[in-house]
């Protein structure tokens, strides 16, 4: 990846669906899989469904959707039955050549930013950790959820 070439943020079209099919199966072993017709459904139910781009190449993409949406995801629907409103990461995805180049935290700032233009105060997500531990922190002693998640093989991990 070339540091000259800023990444840019882009609304997500159907002519990004062959890249971003492409990244969610790279990272399927943490998400889920994604056909082109659960793509286009999920776009046409997206609040948020951006990717960053870099040399026209997409490296990241990140959907989002609103309480109400029409989506069949038991975690989705587990959010809908807890909270009245919110915004709900269905999924993110990176680029193994662009792991630790903050795309994804531009994302995440990216959707915080739409979400508080929108008078959403809550964000949601379900993510494959395990809590390892908890402890309190801070001067208010806020207590913390420590997360774990063990790689599988096939990313390259040993």
């Amino acid at each position: 990846m070339n540091a000259i070439n800023a990444p840019l943020i882009r609304d997500v079209t159907a002519g990004y669906f062959t890249q971003i099919l492409a990244l969610n199966e790279a990272s399927v072993q943490l998400s889920s899989p994604m056909d082109e017709t659960l793509l286009a459904s999920l776009r046409a139910s997206a609040a948020y469904h951006r990717v960053v781009e870099i040399d026209g190449v997409v490296r990241a993409f990140l959907l989002a959707l609103r309480e109400g949406a029409k989506y069949g995801s038991v975690n989705c629907r587990w959010f809908c039955e807890h909270y009245t409103q919110f915004l709900y990461i269905d999924r993110v995805a990176v680029a193994a050549s662009a792991q630790s180049a903050g795309l994804g935290a531009i994302l995440y700032v990216d959707l915080m930013i739409v979400a508080e233009k929108a008078g959403v105060s809550r964000v949601t997500c379900e993510f494959d950790f395990v809590e390892v531990g908890s402890q309190h922190v801070g001067p208010q002693q806020k207590k913390v959820s420590l997360q774990a998640v063990t790689l599988p093989r096939s990313l390259g991990v040993a």
